[in-house]
């Protein structure tokens, strides 16, 4: 076996256990047994946080996710880290042979998302921000702001005492 056939290979034994693993987080509890799945996945997630069961973490690249201390993550919310590239998207082609373009997701201290929320690719949620039930996230968060809606615009922002 050549080395390219070899890293071939690896990769998809790769890709099979990360989806395995990501199915595994669906059903297990209690969050702490989720989290540490999540970690064994490639994800970074910082102490104290909590991922809940029902959460998508992106199965192509969870490597890209960093999540940091004390996050809350509720149901339903899906995480992506890639999508597809439509920049030379036309009439004649399908989306589907669009190549992907890729982008790391940073969740800061003390950020709480809430249910059904989707955070987009290359996103930085600032550090205490509260994204708002269903929001979609497509651009970076302030920190200590509350966003809302689709797409997510800040509705507050807490200043320091």
């Amino acid at each position: 076996m050549s080395i390219v056939e070899h890293r071939s290979f690896m990769s998809i034994i790769q890709g099979v256990w990360t989806r395995f693993l990501s199915i595994l987080t669906m059903f297990s509890f209690p969050y702490q047994v989720t989290v540490f799945l999540h970690k064994m996945r490639g994800v970074k997630i910082g102490s104290q946080s909590h991922v809940a069961r029902g959460v998508f973490l992106d199965d192509r690249n969870p490597n890209l996710i960093e999540i940091g201390k004390g996050v809350a993550i509720t149901s339903g919310v899906m995480i992506l880290c890639h999508q597809r590239d439509l920049t030379n998207y036309k009439q004649g082609v399908y989306a589907m042979h669009c190549p992907f373009k890729e982008g790391k997701v940073v969740i800061k201290d003390g950020a709480h998302i809430g249910i059904g929320a989707i955070i987009m690719p290359g996103v930085t949620i600032g550090e205490g921000a509260i994204i708002g039930a269903g929001a979609v996230v497509t651009r970076d968060i302030p920190p200590y702001s509350v966003v809302v809606g689709s797409p997510a615009k800040v509705i507050k922002t807490f200043e320091a005492k």
